[in-house]
């Protein structure tokens, strides 16, 4: 146990050192080992180890003097990646705030975060007594609305890469790969995802599909609540609201729409 501890603990100073190097690199321009080895109050050695495992994943790369670096290329991957989706938040939440208005109940933007549904933001809706702060958390794609649009935007081969086993949250939770597709196919064809008790029992969420400028899924936007609120009249006012929301910020992306995305 001692030394599981220990092992814990080395990696996280491995790690604050690594990041000590990038804000050094970011601060000073091009430093040497022997600079952040005094920086980092560590061995030459150990500072030669550090840079050589953000180089390898390009995040700091040799400048002509030999020993000195300076940030990589890796690091504009990074700062991309995040930027686009600081943008995306930007853009998307006046649109957000006048759909949880419209609906009173909480709106989430989510984005694909490796094999899950990641929740990006959220705007809690007048009607909302208390709302679990999603924003953040990881969630399972087969089992919500967000997560199979997102999956929807996907090939059949991509989605089979990327879900797993499908674990059962609620009776309701959708645990058969041919369900799946077919749900999928669905969404494909109606353009916004369901999810009924399939996630908590008592939790209905609407989701439609964000576009960037190619025509990409590359977020989903949510309206959730509780189930009793949900009933068939009310969905059938909820989910114009919702794909006519996901369509505005899609428009804010770059989107032309389906009419239009294939003229080029």
């Amino acid at each position: 146990m001692r030394n599981t501890e220990r092992d814990q603990r080395d990696t996280v100073q491995s790690v604050d050192r690594a990041i000590t190097i990038l804000e050094t690199l970011a601060r000073e321009g091009t430093v040497g080992v022997t600079e952040l080895a005094a920086a980092l109050d560590v061995h030459k050695s150990t500072a030669s180890r550090l840079v050589s495992a953000l180089e390898r994943r390009s995040l700091v790369e040799q400048v002509e003097q030999r020993g000195k670096y300076r940030l990589g290329t890796g690091i504009l991957r990074l700062a991309g990646a995040t930027s686009a989706r600081l943008d995306l938040v930007q853009e998307a939440r006046p649109i957000l705030r006048r759909l949880a208005a419209d609906t009173g109940e909480t709106v989430n933007l989510v984005v694909l975060s490796g094999g899950a549904a990641l929740y990006i933001d959220q705007i809690v809706g007048p009607s909302t007594l208390s709302s679990y702060n999603w924003v953040g958390q990881h969630i399972p794609l087969h089992a919500t609305s967000n997560g199979k649009v997102l999956l929807a935007g996907l090939t059949r081969r991509e989605v089979a890469d990327l879900v797993g086993e499908l674990t059962a949250y609620t009776p309701s939770t959708l645990t058969s790969p041919s369900r799946l597709d077919e749900e999928l196919a669905t969404v494909r064809r109606q353009g916004y995802a369901v999810a009924a008790d399939e996630l908590d029992v008592g939790l209905t969420a609407v989701a439609g599909p964000v576009h960037n400028a190619h025509g990409e899924v590359v977020a989903s936007v949510s309206v959730s609540g509780p189930t009793f609120r949900f009933r068939e009249a009310r969905m059938h006012q909820v989910i114009p609201l919702v794909t006519a929301a996901a369509d505005e910020v899609s428009a804010a992306m770059g989107w032309l729409g389906p009419d239009r995305a294939h003229e080029d």
